[in-house]
């Protein structure tokens, strides 16, 4: 897979237009960032694992 600008700019039209949604399976706080990472790599997420920085 190589970037593409023209196609990365009409995927974040797709997902701004909400006809692709991301599926979160877990937020986790910056401060457990180790743990984020040991239940993705445990293969457990459903989704996406989000880790919030603020």
């Amino acid at each position: 897979m190589k970037v593409n600008g023209y196609k990365l700019a009409k995927i974040n039209g797709l997902v701004d237009a909400g006809k692709i949604i991301p599926v979160i399976d877990k937020v986790f706080p910056f401060a457990q960032t180790n743990e984020a990472l040991k239940y993705v790599e445990n293969g457990r997420a459903k989704g996406k694992v989000v880790i919030k920085m603020i």
